[in-house]
């Protein structure tokens, strides 16, 4: 089988790649568990996460690839329950890259840190030939205090949904500028500290986190489902949307439910805490326009009431999710 761009896609195809290849030949109790991040122990319960970045363009509105890999690791840390420390960063530049990009790369990178809370302890670089591309990889490593267990599994009946604000606006950037459509639509790359550690410090029951990136919010819902072995039924008609994001799907035909962010995440919370968690949520930065969007269920699978009153089946991403957003 020869790789396509499908596989990295974060939908189905890359579910295959990894399962069939990764997960098969490092298959372990804690990689088993495919959350965004590993818990383990250490001196203190640590979470670890790595990830690469490789977006095109490497700058866009509202953000750039530095800022972008701080956020992405950072993120993946926070959805378990993590509070974020330190990250590494790795450089593979190709020949022919500007060093006035890289330096403004680094210094978002560095800004964005100290945002998130992290100290970058080391890193390397790498030139390789090419056409004048910059990307990043990076490693991310948390503390997670004793009694917190979030995790995919923990999702029970009558859980409510929540999403923490707008859907696609990352996604939606990135395709804009690479198809050189202009518009105020600006992406949501963030750290979300404020929020999840807000969750865990006023004791909120949160069952399960997970940052909606690659494969939009119906493949994280799907991840969920499976995980858990319960179902989502979920309102198209809470879905959180900015007007211009709904306008550029409209005219492009794209399903908001697999556009991806890269600022914001999905919360399985107990009932009893869901207002409370929407609250502290919408209150914290980034969160203003969260939203609680549905309930998870006895059953199987993702379900959407629509807006005319049917229902329809969420499947997760199949194929290439075009643009490559991170």
């Amino acid at each position: 089988m020869k790789i396509t761009m499908a596989h990295g896609s974060g939908g189905k195809s890359t579910s295959e790649l990894i399962d069939n290849i990764f997960k098969k030949a490092n298959s372990n109790p804690v990689l088993d568990m495919m959350e965004d991040s590993a818990v383990v122990d250490g001196f203190k319960t640590i979470a670890i996460t790595t990830d690469s970045f490789v977006v095109t363009p490497m700058f866009f509105n509202g953000g750039d690839i530095g800022r972008l890999s701080v956020c992405g690791t950072v993120n993946d840390l926070l959805m378990r329950g993590a509070v974020p420390k330190y990250i590494t960063s790795a450089y593979i530049i190709e020949e022919g890259a500007d060093t006035d990009d890289l330096e403004k790369i680094a210094e978002s990178m560095s800004q964005t840190a100290k945002e998130a809370g992290v100290t970058l302890v080391c890193g390397d670089t790498k030139v390789i030939e090419g056409k004048c591309g910059i990307y990043i990889n990076t490693t991310g490593v948390g503390f997670v205090e004793n009694g917190i267990d979030i995790k995919s599994a923990n999702c029970k009946a009558g859980d409510k949904v929540i999403v923490s604000g707008n859907l696609g606006d990352h996604h939606a950037t990135i395709l804009s500028s690479r198809m050189g459509i202009s518009n105020s639509i600006k992406s949501d790359n963030a750290p979300l500290n404020e929020m999840v550690l807000g969750l865990i410090k006023n004791n909120i029951g949160v069952h399960a986190m997970r940052d909606i990136t690659r494969g939009g919010l119906g493949t994280v819902l799907n991840e969920l489902s499976s995980a858990s072995g319960y179902g989502f039924l979920i309102n198209e008609e809470d879905l959180p949307v900015s007007e211009a994001v709904k306008g550029f799907c409209e005219i492009l035909g794209l399903n908001i439910m697999h556009m991806g962010n890269e600022g914001k995440m999905v919360a399985i919370v107990d009932s009893e805490d869901a207002n409370k968690a929407l609250q502290i949520i919408k209150s914290s930065k980034y969160g203003e326009n969260a939203r609680i969007i549905g309930t998870v269920t006895d059953d199987n699978g993702v379900i959407m009431n629509t807006k005319i009153g049917g229902k329809r089946i969420i499947t997760e991403l199949f194929g290439e999710g075009l643009p490559r957003i991170c």
